[in-house]
């Protein structure tokens, strides 16, 4: 399942018309979870606990850590998980950190 702060809820398709502009997709889901039922290509996996340190982190860090330019504040993000639920508390927590 997936969100994103305009729309809480997107389908594939909108996902895949996202992913062609300048879109970040985190994946909240736990690293077994990312194993087990495999990855989301041009996905970056930030486990839904780590996921509030990982976007106050300095960009060089988060570069480091996660082979991705941190996002701004104002940059689109999407969130995405097994059945919705932490993909929702990833856009709060985002949100919460002033993301828009």
């Amino acid at each position: 399942r997936l969100c994103a702060g305009g729309a809480p809820s997107l389908s594939y398709q909108q996902l895949k018309d996202l992913k062609k502009t300048n879109v970040l997709h985190i994946d909240v889901r736990e690293r077994w979870e990312i194993d087990k039922h495999g990855k989301i290509p041009a996905s970056i996996n930030i486990p839904l606990g780590e996921l509030p340190e990982a976007l106050q982190m300095d960009p060089t860090e988060f570069k480091e850590r996660y082979n991705q330019t941190m996002p701004a504040k104002s940059d689109p993000v999407v969130f995405s998980c097994l059945a919705g639920t932490r993909s929702k508390q990833a856009l709060g927590f985002a949100t919460s950190l002033g993301f828009s």
